[in-house]
C-alpha cells in the first residue's frame, strides 16, 4: 500500500494575474509546489519572486486618514485620526499564500476566480464602525472556484482566506457549501477526502471586552456554521494574526493616501523640508523627479508622525487570517510527525502577535460550547515561546469520535490509502485467494501505522481488525453481484489535551 498525501490544501481567491505563457488559468485548479510557482503564475512579475521595492505592486492597499470617531488609531498635534481602509483594496489571498510557504508548505492547488484590478479613483474610506467588506469580492466567484476544487481528488484542505471579505451571510453560506463538499459523498469526486479551515468573521479587530459574549463574533460564528451533519470536517482559528509578511520597504506613502491627505495632517507640513516632499509627491518635477522610494524615505527621515503612521499600516497590511498559516503547520507536522499527531503546541513562523490575548479562562469558553459543542482553537502569545496554535479540536466539538483534529484525519488518511489500494484489485476474482491477499495488505500496513505511533493499544491485534470473507462481510449475493466487501476497524490515538498534576504533602514520620 502507498499512502496517500495528507496535507494538500488548495487556496481560492483574488489574483493579481492568472496565466501562463499566454494561457489563461481563471476558474482553474493549478498546483504549485513553492511560492516562485505561484509568482509565475499569479504575480505581476512572472518567473522571479518581486524585489522588496517591487512587492507592492502585487498588492496596493490604501489606508485614509480621517479625524478619529472614538480614540483612534493615532494622535498627531493632539489630534486623533483614524487609519480606515479603501475596503475595495482589500485582499488577503496573496499575503497568506507567503504565510503558508513560511509555516512550512509545501504542495498546494491555487484557484484563481477573479483580478486584483487598479485602486480606484477616487478611492473612499471604510465607513467607521462597519464590518470589512471588499464589495468586489463575489461569494457566487468563490463558489464557483469551491466548485473547481471539487474535481480535484488529491485536495485536502480548502482554504478561502478572501472570504473573510465577504457580507457575513455570504461568508456564512460559503462556510456551509464547504462543510457540504467535505462531507457529502455527492459534492466531490473522492468524498471524505478533505477538511474545512475557517476563521472567525470580524477576528481582524475584535473588541477586547464584548468579544465572547451574546451577539458577538464568537457567538455569530457558531450561529453562522449552523447545526451540519457535516460539523466534524469543519476546524475554526480564533484571532487574526499579526504577521510580519509584508516587509517595512514594500509600502509607501501611495498607501497612505497619497501627499494629499498627509500634508493636512502632519506636522510642520508647511515648513521645509517637509513642505517640498509633500509637495513632490503631488505634483512631480517634470525634470529628474524623485522615485517614491526617495520620497518615502526622505519623509520617513524628516517626519517622526508619518513614521509612526507608516508603522501602524504596515500592521494593518500584516493583519491576516490564520487559516492559510495552519495549513502550512498542518503539512510542516504531517511531514515531521505524522498526521496523527495532533497540529498543535506549535510556534508560527512570521507571526508577531495576535489581535487578541487570550487568558487560560477566556481560551475555556472556546474549547467547547456546552450548547452547540462547536469548539474553536485558540491561538495565543505564549511569552517565552512566541504565537502558538493551542488547541486541536473541529467544529463537532461534543463528539466522542471524532472532536479532535488528528483523529479526522487519520480516519481520512487511512481511508483514502485503503480505497487507493484496493484499485488494484478491481476486476480480480472475488474468491479466498484474493481476499487473503487483500487482508495480508491492509495488515501489513495497519501494523505500520501502529508501530509509529498512529494506532492505540499495547499491541497491534488491540489496534485494528482486518475481515473480509464469505460470511465474514460478504454473502454469496454480493459475490454473484461483483461486490468485493472490506471491513477495517481501527482504535486511533487521542491526543492528550488536559494535562492534571496531582501533589500532596505527606508529614513526616
Amino acid at each position: 500500500m502507498v499512502p496517500v498525501a495528507t496535507a494538500v490544501p488548495v487556496f481560492i481567491g483574488y489574483t493579481m494575474r492568472a496565466d501562463y505563457k499566454g494561457k489563461s488559468y481563471l476558474n482553474q485548479a493549478v498546483q504549485i509546489n513553492s511560492m516562485q510557482d505561484f509568482q509565475a503564475f499569479y504575480s505581476l512579475m512572472s518567473g522571479t519572486p518581486p524585489t522588496p521595492a517591487a512587492e507592492s505592486q502585487q498588492y496596493t492597499p490604501i489606508y485614509h486618514i480621517l479625524p478619529a470617531q472614538d480614540t483612534g488609531d493615532v494622535t498627531i498635534n493632539g489630534t486623533a485620526l483614524d487609519l480606515l481602509p479603501d475596503p475595495s483594496t482589500i485582499y488577503y489571498l496573496y499575503s497568506s499564500i507567503k504565510l503558508f510557504y513560511q509555516n512550512g508548505g509545501s504542495t498546494a492547488y491555487i484557484i484563481s476566480v477573479g483580478l486584483i484590478g487598479p485602486p480606484p479613483s477616487p478611492s473612499k474610506p471604510l465607513t467607521f464602525g462597519r464590518p470589512l467588506v471588499n464589495p468586489n469580492i463575489s461569494y457566487d466567484a468563490l463558489y464557483a472556484g469551491l466548485q473547481v476544487a471539487a474535481q480535484e481528488s488529491a485536495i485536502t484542505m480548502i482554504v478561502i482566506p478572501d472570504s473573510m471579505l465577504l457580507q457575513e451571510a455570504d461568508n456564512a453560506k460559503l462556510m456551509g457549501d464547504v462543510l457540504s463538499q467535505c462531507g457529502d459523498a455527492t459534492q466531490c469526486c473522492v468524498p471524505f477526502s478533505r477538511v474545512g479551515l475557517f476563521d472567525v468573521y470580524g477576528a481582524e479587530s475584535p473588541d477586547p471586552k464584548l468579544w465572547n459574549q451574546d451577539g458577538n463574533i464568537i457567538s455569530n460564528f457558531r450561529t453562522d456554521v449552523g447545526m451540519s451533519d457535516f460539523l466534524k470536517f469543519g476546524i475554526a482559528y480564533f484571532p487574526f494574526l499579526k504577521t510580519s509578511i509584508v516587509e517595512d520597504s514594500a509600502i509607501n506613502y501611495h498607501n497612505l493616501g497619497g501627499g494629499k491627505e498627509l500634508a493636512a495632517v502632519l506636522p510642520n507640513a508647511t515648513v521645509e523640508p517637509i513642505k517640498t516632499i509633500l509637495s513632490q509627491m503631488q505634483n512631480p518635477p517634470t525634470t529628474n523627479p524623485p522615485s517614491p522610494l526617495q520620497l518615502e524615505n526622505a519623509l520617513l527621515k524628516a517626519s517622526a508622525a508619518y513614521s509612526h503612521m507608516h508603522d501602524l499600516v504596515l500592521e494593518k497590511i500584516n493583519t491576516l487570517p490564520a487559516s492559510a498559516a495552519m495549513a502550512g503547520v498542518y503539512t510542516m507536522v504531517d511531514s515531521n510527525k505524522g498526521v496523527w499527531y495532533a497540529p498543535a503546541n506549535v510556534s508560527l513562523n512570521a507571526v508577531t502577535d495576535t489581535t487578541l490575548q487570550l487568558s487560560d479562562l477566556s481560551q475555556g469558553t472556546l474549547n467547547v460550547d456546552p450548547i452547540t459543542g462547536k469548539s474553536i482553537n485558540a491561538i495565543r502569545l505564549k511569552p517565552g515561546f512566541g504565537v502558538m496554535v493551542w488547541g486541536a479540536r473541529t467544529l463537532d466539538g461534543n463528539s466522542q469520535d471524532w472532536c479532535y483534529i488528528n483523529v479526522r484525519r487519520t480516519m481520512i488518511f487511512i481511508e483514502q490509502s485503503l480505497k487507493l489500494a484496493m484499485q488494484s484489485y478491481v476486476f480480480y476474482p472475488n474468491v479466498a485467494s484474493t481476499w487473503s491477499l487483500v487482508q495480508s495488505m491492509v495488515t501489513s500496513f495497519l501494523t505500520s501505522l501502529w508501530n509509529q505511533g498512529a494506532l492505540a493499544g499495547s499491541t497491534a491485534a488491540a489496534s485494528f481488525k482486518v475481515a473480509i470473507g464469505l460470511g465474514i462481510t460478504m454473502t454469496a449475493d454480493d459475490i454473484l453481484n461483483g461486490n468485493m466487501i472490506l471491513s477495517v476497524q481501527v482504535a486511533v490515538s487521542h491526543p492528550a489535551e488536559f494535562i492534571t498534576i496531582n501533589i500532596s504533602q505527606k508529614t513526616q514520620s
